[in-house]
């Protein structure tokens, strides 16, 4: 009488994966990744990182220089009031009824400038170290022989609108490739 199996046959993991190749004794098992496909792997995720990492980095300086560009918001009204009625432009922060120029920051900005109608924005506080220091201006662009028409404002190196003059020295120092699309 043969004895009742209970249990079907059933291969375990070793026994179906057992190495078939040439050369390697059977009982001689492969399991893992090799160094090799480990390496590739590796490589090809730092090439990623390398590809990534930059153009985040421009995308976070880019957002701290949109975000603290209201600040200026301040000083062009009384720069713009003054060209209206006067034809001139302020002086300073004085001459503008602001306060000292460190007594206007934010998180990433440091001190507001005016200065001969120009505002220059220093970023420091929490901004990104490669703009930490440097400076981001806005100049009032005019049309010279009629105060009427409404200042417009140039950001940093970009050029002035067709028949207006921009007033006040560009002390932008703010690579271009960290620059918005309109402050180019």
């Amino acid at each position: 009488m043969k004895p009742v199996q209970l249990m079907p046959k059933v291969l375990s993991f070793e026994m179906r994966y057992q190495s078939k190749w040439a050369g390697l004794p059977s009982d001689k098992h492969i399991f893992g990744f090799t160094a090799i496909e480990m390496m590739v792997v590796i490589a090809i995720l730092a090439i990623l990182a390398t590809i990534a990492i930059p153009s985040g980095m421009a995308r976070i300086v880019k957002e701290q220089i949109i975000t603290a560009m209201p600040l200026a918001d301040i000083a062009k009204s009384p720069v713009a009031a003054s060209w209206k009625l006067e034809k001139t432009l302020l002086a300073d922060n004085e001459a503008a009824g602001l306060p000292d120029q460190h007594k206007i920051v934010n998180n990433y900005v440091s001190s507001v400038l005016v200065e001969n109608g120009a505002i220059h924005m220093t970023f420091g506080n929490k901004a990104h170290p490669i703009i930490k220091g440097k400076t981001l201006s806005m100049r009032p662009a005019v049309i010279e022989d009629s105060p009427i028409v409404p200042v417009t404002w140039v950001c940093g190196n970009a050029k002035a609108p067709e028949q207006m003059t921009v007033m006040g020295v560009n002390k932008t120092d703010v690579a271009s490739e960290y620059l918005p699309y309109l402050c180019k």
